[in-house]
């Protein structure tokens, strides 16, 4: 559903500023940008971490970049695949803080992040994100840098064993499933996705207007019965 309420812009560019969330991983971060630079990151690298922190972290950033909610364009945050209580986390407090405050969201995906993030850290420019989704599985996607600098999916998201995600293979392989589909080829696998990246991403895409109503801040897990799944994964 298109947001059309009172944050709608025609010239969003100029008084662009982002909230973004991530907590998709086992750790937290929280970015705040403007249409051209980030003016606030913090990231906390505990693990399981994130209900303590996303809040204190969101409130740390708008106190010391002077913004109060209701001035941002709108909210980013990874909608997974993921830690299923991680996704979970990031799409609540995206919808609470957005439904509130009469914002809309811009759900970016966590495969898509971890693939800028290896053009942010790296340089790579065609990357095949594989992070792991337990149970002898991988959640996988590959992508290429487009001429906006911005890393663009060339197929579809997929949850796939490991003989299937070495099948899969299309470019560098990167995150933290890399070693259990190919542990003999060269991969990077502590390449991790920040709130950073997911505001890189949504930025551009706030250029061109391209959000979404707050109830449409919904997760994505790929695996349909995750919250069956959780016992048997060992962790969240």
């Amino acid at each position: 559903m298109e947001y059309h309420g009172q944050h709608f812009q025609s010239e969003v560019g100029l008084c662009m500023k982002l909230l973004a969330l991530e907590t998709a991983n086992e750790q937290c971060s929280v970015s705040i940008v403007d249409e051209d630079q980030t003016l606030y990151f913090q990231c906390d690298p505990r693990a399981k971490a994130q209900t303590q922190t996303i809040l204190p972290l969101i409130e740390q950033g708008l106190q010391e970049t002077q913004t109060q909610l209701p001035d941002l364009t709108a909210i980013a945050f990874s909608r997974g695949p993921g830690s299923f209580s991680g996704v979970r986390i990031n799409a609540a407090v995206t919808q609470a803080l957005a439904w509130a405050n009469d914002l809309p969201v811009i759900p970016v995906s966590t495969l898509q992040a971890l693939a800028q993030a290896a053009y942010r850290e790296l340089g790579l420019r065609e990357v095949t994100a594989v992070l792991d989704a337990r149970m002898k599985e991988v959640y996988m996607a590959s992508y290429q840098l487009d001429d906006q600098n911005i890393m663009q999916a060339v197929d579809e998201e997929k949850m796939l064993d490991y003989v299937q995600g070495a099948e899969y293979q299309k470019f560098t392989i990167i995150g933290s499933g890399s070693v259990l589909i190919k542990a003999d080829l060269e991969s990077y696998s502590q390449i991790t996705a920040h709130a950073d990246d997911i505001a890189t991403i949504a930025r551009a895409l706030a250029k061109k207007q391209q959000w979404l109503s707050a109830e449409m801040a919904l997760p994505v897990y790929l695996r349909d019965n995750a919250w069956k799944k959780i016992a048997e994964q060992g962790k969240p």
